[in-house]
């Protein structure tokens, strides 16, 4: 029979997958380290083990004792599945930004887990690295494993994942890339390679607002990886070269890599790969690029593929396939698409030209050489002002009392552009096509479509 004594022995051994649509266009070859498929899903299954182990060999844990770990959650998954078979008790301490899946999936192994805001600094008493370091002093038979400085965590790398990478690509790797986050994975990986090939070009992924890239310490939302300190696990001077990544592009591309590879991901393999993608731009045909991808995106389902919280953060827009057209085309046609007052009309005419069309504003046109040019805007409201002032306006010109025109967009570009315009103070804008008005959209007729579009969704 082939049988495992435990899940723990199912950890490490990950494929290495070539990818293929992400990459289009790209000459390297770029495989993916596929780490979901360790047991608890991700990366970090390869050190929660080890550094129990080690603690246990050392007497800092003893049966009955109590692990107590900040976490952004798969390291508290990876020792929740060895404190489970062994017996220990788990607090697992995170930032409040950590998805409801990671929380609860902890909770699941019998943890208990208290959530500490994210936007405070390091030292502060709130924060969840601070918490931890209380619990672990006031819990009679804590242990913290402290994935941050245990020296466990780069040589489980070293003696695990490095070796494979080696192993898979048959020592062709030219450049292995991963996100930054203890550091490691990075330091263990680069370490074992470089020592077999010091020409392997060892490149980080950071997020935008984390320490390592220089950045000013601020929050992001992708989870994972990031400091804003230098742990004692990671060696810099092993990392060649480290690319900083936004929030958008790691979330796009994670879901990039799940719809278009079918390999189910977290925002950090996502910031992982944009990197990846940069460097391989940069290399040449034949050579190997190793993207780590950290972590399943099981855990994100109620974050990065929801399509609303993805909006609500601005990662996505609201009506991506929908462009200034539609809007234009789902309006009735009891009225032109556009309606227009010459410049030199009475103002009197466009008063009636108002109540014939049932609209409370129109652009204001003058015929060239060039065919109708937009010069200003008719709008119902300022004009009531002002002939309620001045009677007699109602017999001059249009081009003495216009305002000033209506801001245009075009036909064809996407409908959050007039969104933005719209909520930007703007009353109404005039759809072009080409150099050519041919409609114009209101506040109300986005609302018109939101209406039918959400309804027929």
């Amino acid at each position: 029979m082939q049988v495992l004594d435990t899940i723990l022995d199912a950890v490490g051994r990950t494929p290495l997958v070539r990818l293929h649509r992400v990459t289009a266009g790209l000459t390297p070859t770029v495989l993916a380290k596929v780490e979901s498929l360790n047991p608890g899903g991700s990366v970090k299954d390869r050190i929660g083990l080890r550094m129990v182990e080690e603690a246990e060999r050392r007497g800092l844990l003893r049966p009955g004792g109590t692990i107590v770990e900040p976490t952004s959650g798969n390291t508290g998954h990876a020792l929740a599945i060895t404190a489970a078979i062994k017996g220990y008790r788990m607090i697992f301490v995170m930032a409040d930004k950590q998805s409801a899946e990671k929380i609860a999936l902890l909770r699941a192994y019998g943890a208990e887990v208290v959530v500490c805001p994210t936007a405070v600094p390091r030292d502060s008493p709130e924060s969840y690295y601070s918490v931890a370091d209380r619990l672990s002093r006031e819990i009679p038979g804590a242990f913290q494993p402290n994935q941050y400085f245990n020296l466990e965590n780069p040589r489980a790398h070293y003696e695990t994942t490095g070796p494979e990478i080696w192993e898979q690509t048959d020592g062709r790797v030219d450049a292995v890339v991963g996100g930054l986050g203890t550091g490691g994975t990075i330091t263990g990986v680069a370490r074992f390679l470089k020592e077999r090939k010091p020409a392997v070009s060892v490149v980080g992924a950071d997020p935008e607002g984390s320490l390592y890239s220089g950045d000013t310490a601020r929050p992001y939302k992708v989870e994972g990886i990031g400091e804003d300190f230098i742990p004692g696990t990671i060696d810099l001077t092993l990392i060649d070269r480290i690319i900083r990544v936004s929030d958008r592009d790691s979330f796009l591309l994670a879901r990039r890599i799940t719809r278009e590879e079918g390999i189910l991901v977290g925002g950090s393999a996502g910031t992982a790969m944009k990197a990846a993608l940069d460097v391989a731009a940069e290399m040449e045909a034949g050579q190997v690029v190793v993207v780590i991808l950290p972590d399943t995106g099981r855990n994100n389902l109620s974050k990065i593929y929801s399509d609303e919280w993805m909006r609500q953060n601005g990662f996505l827009e609201r009506y991506p396939q929908q462009r200034v057209r539609d809007v234009v085309a789902m309006r009735g046609r009891e009225i032109p698409e556009l309606v227009t007052v010459s410049s030199g009309e009475k103002v009197g005419r466009a008063i009636d030209m108002l109540q014939e069309y049932g609209i409370s504003q129109m652009p204001v046109v003058e015929e060239n050489g060039q065919g109708r040019q937009l010069v200003g805007s008719i709008q119902e409201r300022s004009l009531l002002d002002r002939v309620y002032r001045d009677p007699g306006l109602i017999e001059t010109t249009v081009g003495a009392a216009m305002d000033g025109p209506f801001p245009t967009v075009g036909a064809g570009a996407y409908i959050d552009e007039a969104f933005n315009t719209l909520l930007g103070g703007a009353t109404a804008v005039v759809v072009m096509d080409a150099a050519r008005p041919v409609g114009i959209i209101t506040r109300l007729d986005l609302l018109e479509f939101m209406a039918h579009a959400g309804s027929s969704r």
